[in-house]
């Protein structure tokens, strides 16, 4: 299944644009998700924590992604 994923923040530059679009299996969770995503981002992996939401909630490793699904990365905030 083709999916979309948005990106805010730094994601934005690693990914370089506002979303990617990439090929995933059926069934796949959000784990897979972010497996392949960091395969192809390296860059990813050194954030200290990002989450990924699906559908506007933060989603567990274990969430299956749908075709239809929106999914986020939101990268960590800092305040201050």
């Amino acid at each position: 299944m083709k999916i979309k994923v948005l990106a805010f923040g730094i994601a934005k530059d690693i990914f370089g644009g506002s979303s990617v679009s990439l090929e995933l299996a059926n069934d796949s969770t959000v784990y897979n998700l972010q497996y392949l995503l960091e395969q192809q981002y390296p860059k990813l992996q050194q954030l200290k924590s990002y989450m990924l939401a699906v559908n506007n909630e933060y989603a567990l490793p274990g969430d299956t992604i749908h075709e239809r699904d929106e999914i986020a990365v939101i990268p960590p905030v800092s305040g201050g």
